[in-house]
């Protein structure tokens, strides 16, 4: 399978370019709950991403989304470095 790059800018300004075409991610059968779906498709499609970003491009409240990257952190699946969220 090919894997497409995306360039995509944040709110930082910064240009993220880890991320990839919505098509062609594969969610990990691990990942049941729907909101840890959609919190995983987002990190895949956009990159290394903070908090507020995730908040804001998700519509998802910080106590909700807390305890989804706690759970992906705890499966291995995702990491915070220097303030930003992404896929390992």
């Amino acid at each position: 399978m090919h894997t497409a790059h995306a360039s995509h800018t944040g709110e930082s300004g910064e240009e993220s370019v880890n991320a990839v075409a919505p098509e062609s991610v594969t969610v990990p059968d691990t990942v049941s709950s729907p909101r840890a779906k959609l919190v995983y498709l987002y990190l895949a499609t956009h990159g290394p991403v903070t908090e507020s970003e995730l908040c804001e491009g998700l519509d998802m409240k910080l106590i909700s989304l807390y305890s989804v990257l706690g759970t992906l952190r705890d499966a291995d699946l995702v990491v915070r470095d220097d303030g930003r969220y992404a896929l390992v």
